[in-house]
């Protein structure tokens, strides 16, 4: 199988070493805006693969060399602006990107399935729709994924249980309006009941991104094993479920718009949208999610 990779930054690189740690695939192809860089983390990580038990040959190239990629990883983007920056400032300049890259790839690998990790990922994710013009379910967001891996994750602490046993979904927009869908949260099919301690936790959640890029200047390990759970479920086929961005299929309502639910991830992509009970407070919090994303969608103008 052969992974074609997007956007040699801080993400990219740290994708591609996750895929050479786990050589699932027998070509990784690297692209960049600059060859060199690429050619640069080719050369390093095909050097640190040689400690593996891995044959996958890792190359960098152009769109023609990357022709035929079962999966491809977009993680190219524009660099943040200002020191109160918001995912959404990034989408005109990523647009740019996207309309730059995804045609011609499109065409070379027209049955690849299409993971976009460049913010704002929702936005993004349904313009990589229309400029593919691949169908839906081969067009997946890393959407809220990693926000529900971080929230987990300071559940796991505090209730002192292991992060895998614990089900519990952030929705919505990987965004400031995303929300924790408490309803549907629960360990050993005990449901966990909203508290002042779960809703503190996710007030850390909405923030923790950008804690991280305050502190270090960008994320990139947790997106990064984030994207290859994605991969992961597509190439062995496992159906994992998992909140990702898709287009939303009359949910609540709602249509016409990427967010996150829980779906079903398999080795054509998305195999199954699922529609968990959401109370009241949290079907509001939905559509507020999808008005958000949509203003920014259309504020891009005709793609």
């Amino acid at each position: 199988m052969k992974l074609s990779i997007v956007g040699m930054g801080r993400v990219g690189s740290a994708i591609a070493f996750a895929a050479t740690m786990e050589p699932i695939f027998s070509e990784l192809w690297l692209l960049n805006r600059s060859i060199e860089k690429a050619e640069g983390d080719a050369m390093d990580l095909t050097h640190a693969s040689a400690l593996r038990n891995s044959n996958m040959t890792i190359q960098a190239g152009s769109i023609e060399d990357a022709a035929g990629s079962d999966v491809i990883i977009f993680t190219a983007s524009v660099p943040p602006t200002g020191k109160d920056w918001k995912r959404s400032d990034l989408a005109a300049g990523n647009l740019a990107l996207l309309e730059n890259w995804l045609p011609a790839l499109a065409r070379s690998s027209p049955d690849a399935v299409l993971i976009m990790v460049s913010n704002p990922v929702d936005a993004m994710t349904y313009a990589a729709i229309q400029l593919t013009g691949f169908p839906p379910e081969r067009v997946i967001g890393t959407g809220t994924l990693v926000d529900s891996i971080r929230y987990r994750s300071l559940l796991s602490e505090e209730l002192q249980i292991h992060s895998d046993d614990i089900r519990a979904y952030i929705l919505g927009e990987h965004g400031d309006d995303q929300f924790a869908a408490h309803s549907v949260t629960m360990t050993g099919g005990e449901k966990f009941l909203p508290s002042e301690t779960t809703r503190r936790l996710f007030r850390e959640t909405v923030n923790l991104g950008y804690e991280v890029f305050n502190r270090k200047g960008y994320t990139n390990y947790g997106i990064a094993l984030a994207t290859m759970t994605i991969v992961d479920s597509i190439v062995y086929d496992l159906k994992h479920t998992m909140p990702i961005s898709v287009m939303i299929d009359g949910f609540l309502g709602v249509e016409d718009v990427c967010l996150s639910l829980p779906a079903v991830v398999g080795r054509r992509g998305v195999t199954r949208i699922l529609h968990p009970p959401l109370s009241d407070e949290e079907a509001t919090a939905f559509h507020h999610c999808a008005e958000k994303v949509r203003q920014t969608i259309e504020a891009l103008g005709e793609f």
